[in-house]
C-alpha cells in the first residue's frame, strides 16, 4: 500500500476523549445527545479495534461531572480514566506524560465541551508540535455558534477536522482488509445510521454481496 504522511493509519496515531460525563453533556446544545453518544461510542469502538492507543480523561467526576460515560467505559472496560480538575487536560502531567509514552505526532481528540475542553488541549497540543485532528461530530458545545467558533479557531492554528465514520473508514482504507472488514462493517451497521440500514439491506436482500 502507498506509504503517506497525511493520511490516519493505526500505526501513526492516538486517540484523547475528553470528559464524557453526565454533567457535561446536559449542557450540549450544539447537537443531538443520543447522536453524539452514538458518534463517540462508535468512535472509541473504531480505536479499539484498529488498537489505537487511547487515554480517557474525566473532570471533576466523584465531585460535580459523575463517571464516563457507560457506553464508552464498556469499550474499554480495564481502562481507567484520569480524573482532573484542571479544564485544560495537557496541564495534567499525567494526561500529558499518556500522549508522549504512545509516541505518536498525530493525536485525534474529541471532547466535551468544544469550546473550551476540547478547545484548550488542542491549542497546547499543536503549540507542543502535534498534528491534531478533531472529531466534530463525536464533540458538543454550549451553543451551536459556541461549537462553530471553536472549530474555525482550531483550525485557524493548524487542527484538522474530521468525522467519526471519516476516521473508522481511514483506518480500514481498503475493503480487502478481511481481518478487519466484518468488525468496520458492523461498527458501520451499529452506528451508520441510512449507512448502516444499507449495509444491512444489501445483506439481507443481496447475498454475497460486499461493501
Amino acid at each position: 500500500m502507498k506509504q503517506t504522511k497525511t493520511l490516519l493509519t493505526p500505526a501513526n496515531c492516538a486517540l484523547l476523549l475528553i470528559d464524557y460525563q453526565p454533567q457535561m453533556i446536559f449542557g450540549v446544545q450544539s447537537i443531538d445527545r443520543q447522536t453524539l453518544v452514538n458518534n463517540v461510542t462508535a468512535l472509541a469502538k473504531a480505536a479499539k479495534l484498529f488498537k489505537i492507543p487511547t487515554t480517557l480523561t474525566t473532570v471533576a467526576a466523584k465531585t460535580f461531572s459523575g463517571y464516563i460515560f457507560p457506553e464508552i467505559q464498556a469499550v474499554f472496560p480495564e481502562q481507567k480514566p484520569i480524573d482532573r480538575t484542571s479544564l485544560n487536560s495537557l496541564d495534567d502531567a499525567r494526561v500529558e506524560d499518556a500522549l508522549k509514552k504512545h509516541g505518536r505526532k498525530k493525536i485525534i481528540m474529541a471532547g466535551l465541551w468544544t469550546e473550551i475542553c476540547l478547545a484548550f488541549p488542542v491549542l497546547s497540543a499543536l503549540e507542543d508540535g502535534y498534528e491534531v485532528y478533531i472529531v466534530v461530530d463525536a464533540s458538543g458545545a454550549s451553543t451551536t455558534e459556541a461549537h462553530q467558533a471553536a472549530i474555525q479557531r482550531m483550525m485557524q492554528v493548524g487542527a484538522t477536522p474530521v468525522t467519526w465514520l471519516q476516521v473508522l473508514i481511514e483506518f480500514q482504507r481498503d475493503w480487502a482488509h478481511k481481518a478487519t472488514y466484518d468488525a468496520v462493517l458492523k461498527i458501520c451497521q451499529d452506528h451508520g445510521g441510512a449507512y448502516g440500514m444499507g449495509i444491512n439491506y444489501a445483506h439481507d436482500m443481496l447475498p454475497g454481496a460486499s461493501e
